[in-house]
């Protein structure tokens, strides 16, 4: 990537997250229905033609911090150590990018899941885009493991993305602080390694040759 197509880029993150910002500051200040996409493209400083240029519609904005760390999972998952065990690649990956999720928008967050929780359209879409997360991360451990059973990659993909699914609500929903969200998300991911530890394939370092 040369450096202008790194800020081209950088750009469009920032927009996209001026626009997210925007939304939801406009959701917990006037309503979710009461707020139009013209309101939300006047308060990101964009014109509506811009918005649609990152979301489809007043729905997925409300999504789009989710949609974007979900996205760093695949290249935090292949910087991967020598010796490291797919587990513990897991653990370094998913801690760090649900921090930053559970993080981002600050007192916003709250809102996010209030809306979520309260609207069956969004409801719909959040379930949506937890199955599709679940079968990413299963690709990806058939990808960290090629000899891993079928079964045990479907589990631990549920197991893994379901509890982290449960700590990010809560975190949000109870406006959690910076260090008390890292201790939950360390917290809830010791539990589901502890649920885990007997699927063999997700315990041998990345160099140690399958039996």
């Amino acid at each position: 990537m040369d450096e202008r197509t790194g800020l081209r880029e950088r750009k469009k993150r920032r927009t996209r997250h001026a626009i997210a910002s925007a939304a939801l500051r406009l959701f917990a200040e006037r309503g979710y229905e009461e707020t139009t996409i013209a309101d939300i493209a006047a308060a990101a400083d964009v014109a509506p033609r811009t918005f649609f240029g990152y979301f489809p519609s007043k729905e997925d904005v409300v999504f789009a911090e989710v949609d974007d760390r979900l996205g760093e999972v695949a290249e935090r998952l292949a910087a991967r150590e020598p010796g490291e065990t797919p587990l513990q690649a897991i653990r370094r990956c998913v801690v760090d990018v649900l921090e930053a999720l559970v993080s981002e928008h600050g007192e916003y967050g709250a809102v996010q899941i209030a809306l979520i929780l309260e609207r069956p359209g969004l409801q719909a879409r959040a379930l949506q885009r937890l199955t599709d997360t679940q079968e990413k991360i299963e690709g990806l451990l058939r990808d960290l493991c090629p000899g891993i059973d079928e079964i045990d990659a479907v589990a631990a993909a549920g197991v893994a993305v379901g509890g982290m699914q449960s700590v990010v609500v809560h975190c949000r929903r109870h406006g959690y602080d910076p260090l008390s969200m890292r201790t939950a998300l360390d917290r809830a991911v010791t539990i589901v390694e502890n649920g885990l530890t007997t699927v063999d394939a997700l315990n041998r370092p990345w160099d140690e040759p399958s039996p």
